[in-house]
């Protein structure tokens, strides 16, 4: 886990999934907040076998770009989590 939460959000809990796992967030997360809260890292690196947690934190850079099973990709620290998300890190066949 890269993050913990200081102060507890009093926010409905949502229920996603990371490469097929259970994890859970709270509304008003964003996607980045809910994985590193769940997991060590957000995805793969796609040039080695390094992991990547994200860089700039506001949307200027593509570090955080994680991918959804039907294929489509999102910036992690821009996209509020939600209920059912399905997300892959490339770290699993997901």
């Amino acid at each position: 886990m890269q993050f913990a939460r200081v102060k507890p959000r009093a926010s409905a809990e949502v229920a996603f999934t990371i490469d097929g796992r259970p994890a859970r967030a709270r509304v008003g997360d964003t996607l980045m907040t809910a994985m590193l809260l769940n997991a060590p890292a957000l995805r793969r690196f796609e040039f080695g076998e390094g992991a990547r947690a994200g860089f700039c934190l506001m949307g200027a850079c593509q570090d955080c770009f994680v991918a959804f099973v039907d294929g489509s990709r999102v910036r992690a620290c821009t996209t509020l989590v939600s209920e059912g998300m399905a997300v892959l890190t490339g770290a699993s066949d997901g």
